[in-house]
């Protein structure tokens, strides 16, 4: 569940230690095959750090908390693809609408 919650958009702060690096890295991998992949790229793998964090913490969750239920893993995961979808959306329209500056990080030499 620690590490979920570390990946998870539920823990904002963790994003410049955890998913960021996670995303970019994801983005570099890409773009050695194809380079104009690498901000998509880097979405993506900010997005999948996010789903991968909400699925872990609602497997712990439902072990923890919930003995009598059984696990739907087809209802979690689109939980997890649902909220992670959302919160990453609103990221990239942050960026995109220069509500949030980004440096250098994401751009493309």
């Amino acid at each position: 569940m620690g590490i979920g919650y570390m990946l998870s958009p539920l823990s904002w702060w963790n994003d410049l230690f955890f998913n960021l690096p996670i995303a970019y890295g994801f983005g570099y991998v890409v773009r050695w095959f194809v380079p104009e992949w690498f901000l998509p790229a880097t979405v993506v793998g900010y997005w999948l750090s996010n789903v991968l964090g909400i699925v872990m913490m609602q497997f712990a969750a439902t072990d923890l908390l919930l003995d009598q239920r059984s696990p739907n893993l087809r209802r979690d995961l689109l939980i997890g693809f649902g909220t992670s979808t959302a919160y990453t959306l609103l990221v990239v329209a942050l960026i995109y609408f220069h509500v949030v500056e980004t440096p250098l990080l994401f751009s493309q030499r």
